[in-house]
């Protein structure tokens, strides 16, 4: 891939304010300088950004509705009325309902959970799930990671005396549901000081609100914070301000005391003594909570979370990999089928959008699949699919490009949408699918920037091999967990050299295993440069090349450095 290397060279001001900083804190100038990008500009700051705490959580109630949630769900216990915990069927939604649904059965036992099925009822709350409600005595559903534009469906369950507390982080549109409360810090009138929880997120700090109503301890929430680590991970939502503080305490969790559930999962996926970062939880542990709503129903996935026993869990994230492996097949297959259209469109290099539709296509693999042709094409996809009489589909995004205001513009062709600026869904009916095609491509030709829809890599600092010291390494992982706003910090350093030992690795040659060596030190850097065996032309030749990468730990040698390299090219 024909990357474009970015990078800014610091000014003086930028340079002086750096150092000020390191001498105020022994951090290295080049991550001060990181920091500083990162908003965080004096040693207080650092030392909160470094270690975050608990006690600096928002308080619950400065979210709107908090109070009428509370006070309706300390009701509905209060009366013993029958509570269902509802929610949507991806990561977030099930890490949410879980939650929920395991704090609060400590206190209360006549609850019960569901989750849509995907292929039948579709995204967020239907009418088939208020009426299970109904059939079985519910007065009251908490619905997480969805329900904010629930309008009809909620309007319905009230007829039939069944009350509705929302917790959601999608946007709003201006009508809102008839529910008692709406928790959604996005909503216009929102008083609420972080704006990106996740679905899950949400759900944490009702239940936050819970325990202050009720005298519970805070310790008790505690363990429960691993699942809403893996949702801000699965989720893509900012890892900053209030999201940081969760993220960093649901790490420590899964990696010190994990529930019976993620563990289960933490072990299949051979993860086990390994210190669990949020690109584990991206790429191993999340996809395979998603399986069982992509293959089967999300229910499955929140039985195993709510498990008690680790050998029933073990059973259950046995099966939910067997759908992780069946969802690999179909997005394999349907990322080739997609790419073969992609190619044949007419002027592919001028479009800015690239909408694909196949009818025959597996409903459950089409987000995964739209993310496939952003990050090859680095252009916003959607992919759409028939369901029924109805045409359903997913839309992701490039970077800085919010995808769902491009499908807002199109509202008047849809029968439903959501989401948020990276990732939204959508259904409509046949007959409109060309014209929306149109309008939307039509949209993001007319904001898109230039920049957005190329391959980008930008460089946070040009070093040389000697300033990755343990030191260095050591305050570098003290910048995890990495995520959207706070991102894995990107590395350059040029004229390096093959110390003689790189080769070409991989079960069909695709990768190259480095050994390198710069002319400013004699330290010999391992590197792994996945799916750029083509680049061994510049290490062989014994020349010097620049290489951009980003600093991780050897999984096979804990405490040992590994450049995860992003891109090679020949010196000038």
């Amino acid at each position: 891939m024909n990357y474009k290397w970015n990078y800014e060279t610091p000014t003086q001001e930028q340079k002086d304010a750096a150092e000020k900083l390191s001498e105020a804190t022994g951090v290295s100038p080049i991550l001060c300088g990181m920091l500083i990008r990162r908003g965080i500009s004096t040693a207080a700051e650092l030392k909160k950004f470094f270690r975050p705490q608990l006690h600096e959580l928002h308080d619950p109630f400065l979210m709107r509705d908090m109070d009428k949630a509370v006070e309706r769900l300390n009701a509905a216990m209060g009366r013993k009325e029958r509570i269902l915990v509802y929610g949507d069927y991806d990561v977030d939604g099930c890490t949410a309902v879980a939650l929920v649904y395991r704090f609060l059965q400590q206190f209360y036992s006549n609850i019960d959970y569901y989750i849509p099925d995907r292929y039948e009822e579709g995204y967020g709350v239907s009418l088939r799930g208020v009426d299970y409600a109904y059939e079985t005595g519910v007065k009251l559903i908490i619905v997480l990671d969805c329900g904010i534009k629930a309008v009809d469906e909620i309007a319905y369950a009230k007829q039939k005396g069944i009350d509705f507390i929302i917790c959601d982080h999608h946007v709003p549109d201006e009508q809102m549901p008839p529910a008692v409360a709406i928790l959604n810090a996005k909503r216009n009138d929102a008083t609420y000081p972080y704006r990106h929880l996740s679905g899950c997120g949400v759900g944490f700090k009702f239940m936050q609100a819970f325990a202050m109503s009720n005298g519970i301890s805070f310790s008790s929430l505690i363990p429960l914070l691993d699942l809403v680590a893996v949702s801000i991970a699965s989720d893509i939502v900012p890892v900053m301000g209030e999201n940081r503080i969760l993220a960093y305490h649901g790490l420590r969790q899964i990696n010190n005391n994990p529930s019976v559930g993620l563990k289960a999962v933490v072990d299949i996926c051979g993860l086990q003594g390994k210190d669990i970062t949020m690109s584990d939880i991206v790429f191993k542990i999340g996809p395979r909570i998603n399986s069982s709503g992509r293959i089967q129903n999300g229910k499955e996935s929140v039985a195993l979370l709510v498990e008690h026993d680790y050998n029933r869990a073990r059973e259950k994230a046995l099966l939910i990999n067997k759908y992780n492996e069946e969802r690999k097949e179909l997005d394999k297959q349907m990322t080739e089928e997609a790419s073969v259209i992609v190619e044949k469109m007419p002027e592919l290099s001028e479009r800015d959008a690239i909408v694909i539709y196949n009818e025959d296509w597996h409903k459950g693999v089409i987000g995964i699949v739209a993310s496939r042709l952003t990050e090859m094409y680095h252009r916003p996809a959607v992919v759409l699919t028939r369901t029924g009489d109805m045409v359903t589909g997913s839309a992701r995004s490039v970077s800085g490009f919010d995808v769902y205001k491009g499908i807002q513009q199109c509202r008047d062709l849809l029968e439903n949408f959501g989401g948020h600026t990276y990732a939204a869904g959508l259904s409509l009916k046949v007959e409109n699918v060309e014209l929306f095609k149109q309008r939307f491509e039509k949209y993001v030709t007319e904001t898109i920037s230039p920049e957005q829809t190329s391959a980008n890599l930008y460089i946070d600092a040009v070093i040389n091999f000697r300033d990755i010291t343990h030191k260095f390494h050591t305050d570098l992982k003290r910048m995890r967990p990495f995520g959207p706003d706070n991102h894995n910090p990107m590395f350059c350093t040029r004229q390096v050299y093959d110390y003689g030992t790189s080769k070409v690795v991989g079960r069909e040659q695709e990768h190259i295993k480095l050994e390198l060596v710069d002319n400013k030190s004699n330290n010999v850097m391992n590197g792994i440069a996945f799916g750029q065996s083509s680049q061994v032309r510049y290490i062989k030749t014994k020349s010097s090349f620049d290489i951009v990468y980003t600093i991780e730990e050897n999984s096979y040698k804990r405490g040992e450095v590994q450049l995860q390299i992003e891109d090679i090219r020949g010196s000038l």
